[in-house]
């Protein structure tokens, strides 16, 4: 049994063996046995509630803790059971409505460089990447993760920057090239020499400013919390002018009785759970009761780009041909010389034609320089597919045919080579998500009053991805820590920050953020374990929709305090004014308190069942007749202001 629900289930089992003991054999072993329950499971709300006043917190729980006491000393002990079960109830709903705490640290670490190639006189020895020392030259083998920050001192190859930089393009890598710990060697072996100790390289900076971030993000002060900043001051008060009027302490015990403030302790987290549920339905996981609390507040939303707001995968975006070919021949030949290499611009190329329609006829003496480009021989003709320093140089006026293919905007390309010409220039774009517009238009629609977009790619490209779509504010070449940064800045600014991401170089964001939101259609890993809400299917829809789910979840909760609260308030003027003995008070909070619940589950019923889409009013009937064909042509629309 956890731990958390032993006392509200033990206050319930004594509660009903003193009801039976009360009418089948005597009252007053009823009441021994209520009075006996009721110093067993109040002493640690009592406890817990002076260890809080220690640390100068006075909350929900110092109406309750004197009810308990006050029972105790009255002999009521009857009243005081109920209230024991109503605040460790709520607590034990709370606590489950909290989550459970991030394991990202842990995750990052496990997935950290753990062995360097290190070369001494001419032999290489495998050590632990502790013992590596700045200036040591180390060998990186095709497949492995770099271990340190360095310099490429010795050969060619590719690198995967994606756990980094969150780009998927892999980064050429030669002699002279500043190489990061983290990122995953290609084709060729390399050379280095490390340039910083493995504890001060970039991916320990990643675990680093997830640890760092984790550690001083501020608890969450409860909504219960809030409101009982005032409505505990004037139930005391109450309670004291009763006490001075008439000098019965009965009658102030029904007063605290009645206005112990289990609406506050119960309606968050009933609403909570209630949204949590309704999350998951959309294929949301929301961790804890904290980050829907947030979501429903939230103002500024940073968004990641590759992966995030594209699709994550390149794509042909044009086949720029030169005069005397034709696209079709130009891209089917590329694509049967590039059918059998294994590089990720390649296939993309193959597949194009695919999509084209072409039939891609086969290939013949292929030979392939990794890391730079393939030529072989297709329908008798010479075909070179590749960087441009590596097909340039067999074109007849190669460079100046290459100046009028080439764009500006355009950084990713591959050149193609037909029997000594330049034939086209192939551009590769990333593709933007097609519900992007929409999801953007909600945000706008919900008060969230910033966009911003943090890219690891280069600046040029983040900002033309971001004009096309309409954010206005744009940052690229950033590394983990830089966005790390920004959202810290963003949050010392005021205001609540999501931040939507993909991949372990956006885990310091999300964990910096107010609420982080992983995309992990794809497995996530380390990005899900950074984040308070998981994204489970490969689509930025639901994060319209869990922000509407958390704003409507405060709401209801909100609305169940207020009820609670106030039902409350009428109750504690009756019992002021004697109308209400303690056990009856008792009896009527229970009935407030379920009220309350029915209320705040709520937020877990989907308004479209009942005739409302989240975000929409309720439409009215439309008469037949003239009228009515105005009407339905003006009719109302929707409201994208909350769900």
């Amino acid at each position: 049994m956890p731990r958390r629900a032993f006392l509200p289930i033990f206050a319930v089992v004594l509660l009903g063996v003193g009801t039976v003991l009360h009418y089948a054999v005597s009252p007053g072993l009823a009441a021994e046995v209520w009075m006996i329950g009721l110093i067993a499971t109040g002493a640690p709300v009592v406890w817990g509630t002076v260890r809080a006043a220690r640390h100068g917190r006075f909350a929900t729980d110092v109406v309750a803790t004197l009810s308990i006491i006050g029972a105790i000393t009255l002999g009521q002990p009857f009243a005081g059971l109920v209230i024991v079960l109503m605040q460790t109830g709520g607590e034990a709903l709370e606590r489950f409505a909290g989550g459970r705490a991030s394991a990202a640290v842990r995750a990052l670490e496990a997935a950290a460089p753990r062995v360097a190639h290190r070369i001494v006189g001419g032999h290489v020895d495998d050590v632990a990447v502790g013992v590596v020392q700045v200036g040591d030259d180390l060998l990186v083998r095709p497949g492995d993760l770099v271990p340190c920050d360095g310099v490429v001192t010795e050969g060619e190859s590719e690198l995967d920057t994606s756990s980094l930089t969150g780009e998927a393009a892999p980064v050429p890598a030669r002699a002279g090239t500043t190489i990061m710990s983290g990122t995953v060697n290609g084709f060729g072996a390399l050379r280095m020499r490390t340039t910083a100790l493995a504890a001060e390289s970039q991916y320990e900076r990643v675990v680093d400013l997830v640890r760092t971030a984790q550690a001083s993000k501020a608890p969450l002060q409860r909504l219960a919390d809030k409101y009982a900043m005032w409505f505990t001051p004037i139930t005391l008060a109450v309670c004291g002018l009763a006490i001075l009027a008439t000098g019965d302490w009965t009658r102030a015990l029904a007063i605290l009785v009645v206005a112990t403030p289990c609406p506050l302790i119960l309606a968050t987290p009933v609403a909570i759970i209630g949204g949590i549920n309704r999350a998951a339905k959309r294929h949301v996981i929301v961790r804890n009761g904290g980050a829907l609390e947030r979501l429903g507040t939230a103002q500024v939303a940073v968004f990641d780009k590759t992966g995030t707001l594209t699709i994550g995968k390149p794509r042909l975006q044009a086949v720029r041909v030169a005069r005397g070919f034709t696209q079709d021949d130009v891209l089917r030949w590329a694509a049967s010389v590039e059918q059998g290499s294994s590089h990720l611009l390649g296939r993309v190329i193959v597949e194009g034609a695919r999509a084209a329609g072409l039939v891609v006829p086969p290939a013949t003496e292929s030979l392939e320089a990794p890391g730079q480009g393939v030529a072989a021989k297709v329908e008798g003709h010479t075909v070179r597919i590749g960087a441009r320093a590596f097909v340039l140089p067999y074109c007849e006026n190669g460079v100046l045919d290459a100046a009028t293919l080439e764009r500006a905007d355009s950084t990713l390309r591959a050149y193609v080579e037909i029997d000594g010409r330049l034939a086209a220039v192939i551009e590769y774009a990333d593709q933007v998500r097609r519900e992007l517009p929409q999801v953007l238009s909600s945000l706008r629609a919900r008060r969230i009053s910033r966009i911003v977009l943090l890219s690891g790619d280069h600046a040029p490209i983040a900002r033309a991805l971001a004009e096309r779509v309409g954010i206005e504010e744009t940052y690229g070449d950033l590394l983990p820590a830089d966005k790390a940064g920004f959202i810290e800045r963003l949050r010392a600014e005021g205001g609540k920050v999501l931040m939507v991401g993909d991949g372990i170089n956006d885990a310091p964001a999300l964990t910096a953020a107010d609420v982080g939101i992983a995309l992990a259609a794809h497995g996530g890993g380390i990005t899900a374990e950074a984040a308070d809400v998981i994204i489970l299917i490969d689509s930025l829809e639901p994060v319209s929709d869990v922000i509407a789910i958390g704003m409507r979840t405060i709401r209801i909760a909100r609305q169940s305090i207020w009820v609670g609260l106030g039902l409350s308030g009428l109750a504690m003027l009756v019992a002021a004014f004697g109308g209400l003995p303690p056990a009856v008070g008792a009896a009527l909070q229970e009935a407030i308190d379920v009220a309350v619940i029915v209320n705040a589950l709520r937020s877990s019923a989907d308004p479209r069942r009942t005739g409302r889409v989240a975000g929409a009013r309720r439409r009215p009937k439309i008469p037949h007749g003239l009228k009515g064909m105005v009407l339905r042509h003006w009719r109302e629309t929707p409201d994208t202001s909350g769900p």
